[in-house]
């Protein structure tokens, strides 16, 4: 067994009484009360997740951008200094390498946020397609993230910096001072679709850091949030989860990320992608919800009114906002539109269910 990683914060969250776990080879906190009271407490008013596993590589030189056009789906070149961009690493077979944040310092200067699970997978990726000499640092070991979600978040951060959080824009971000310490990158991204902001921090800052932001937060009721509430939260957004609902094998197509692929420019595989968005593509990642009692879970099968199996559930939970099962899943194009009647296998149960468009959750 290889021994896990540490976050930086590691001894902070066994000290709040975290449930840790292990997840993509990190020792990571997965609930600290209920994931139910972390779900509601981010939905209604402000949470802080410590999600520092996340890795960054910092891209620079005056092919920078080029080698980023390459090796990702959307157009970066659309990419002004301040803005962060939503996109994807598309592999050589028509599937994703992983999905990440391209963040725009300067024309020469740009940091890519990836999954942690891809961290090593990705930087290889990218590596072998650096043929011009562009400059690139794996700084996933240096940086501390914490994600600050909720409605009240930008009430609960505003004392800890000059920066007016209220006129940020969403997908964009700041490098300027922020609880006493200098060049943080405050940025107006998260993975919850509650509003907030994402903060990166030196890992010898990271401590500093969190004490100020729950000091700050304690009068807007700000609480540590775990990977459980994280992932029911993004779910009712209908955001991929890398492994689960997007992975090497799944085209960006296919997995409703033709938003984030812009086939008039060239980047690996844009020729398959091309040919497969002409031809149509022949299963769709959907959005469903369940019309009885049950909660769909990963890899239960999804089947037809005649008891056929169609696809299978790639992300499922009960939605503490809805109080309703909801779940992801691959079905036939002919199965995909919203009002759509699917069946979800539950314990030997066919269980009815019908497609809806995404978010489940709408945003406030």
């Amino acid at each position: 067994m290889e021994e896990l990683k540490k976050v930086a914060l590691n001894d902070v969250h066994v000290a709040l009484g975290a449930k840790m776990v292990p997840f993509a080879g990190y020792n990571m906190p997965v609930r600290y009360s209920s994931d139910l009271d972390e779900h509601h407490t981010v939905r209604q008013h402000v949470g802080i997740f410590d999600v520092s596993h996340m890795g960054e590589f910092m891209v620079e030189g005056p092919q920078a951008l080029d080698l980023i056009q390459r090796v990702t789906t959307n157009d970066a070149g659309k990419l002004t200094d301040g803005k962060v961009q939503y996109s994807c690493f598309p592999n050589e077979q028509g599937g994703i390498v992983d999905d990440l944040l391209v963040y725009r310092f300067s024309a020469e200067k740009y940091m890519l946020v990836v999954n942690a699970s891809n961290i090593e997978k990705d930087w290889a990726w990218i590596n072998q397609y650096n043929t011009q000499g562009v400059t690139l640092e794996n700084i996933s070991n240096k940086l501390s993230l914490f994600a600050v979600q909720g409605p009240k978040a930008t009430a609960a951060l505003q004392s800890l910096t000059a920066v007016n959080l209220s006129e940020m824009v969403y997908y964009t971000f700041a490098v300027a001072e922020f609880a006493g310490v200098s060049e943080v990158i405050i940025s107006a991204t998260g993975y919850t679709g509650a509003g907030g902001f994402e903060i990166y921090v030196p890992n010898k800052h990271a401590l500093t850091v969190w004490n100020e932001i729950m000091e700050a937060g304690a009068a807007f009721g700000i609480k540590p949030i775990g990977l459980g509430a994280r992932d029911t939260l993004r779910l009712e957004m209908g955001y991929c989860l890398y492994g689960n609902d997007i992975n090497d094998t799944t085209s960006p197509l296919e997995g409703g990320l033709g938003w984030i692929t812009k086939l008039t420019k060239d980047f690996t595989n844009a020729d398959f992608l091309r040919k497969q968005k002409e031809k149509g593509v022949t299963k769709k990642l959907v959005g469903f919800e369940m019309q009885e009692q049950g909660i769909p879970r990963a890899h239960y099968e999804i089947a037809n009114a005649q008891g056929e199996i169609i696809g299978e559930v790639t992300s499922g939970t009960q939605s503490p906002t809805l109080s309703r099962g909801i779940g992801l899943g691959y079905v036939p194009v002919a199965f995909s539109q919203p009002g759509q009647e699917l069946f979800i296998k539950v314990r030997n149960k066919l269980l009815r269910a019908k497609v809806v468009k995404l978010p489940f959750v709408k945003q406030a």
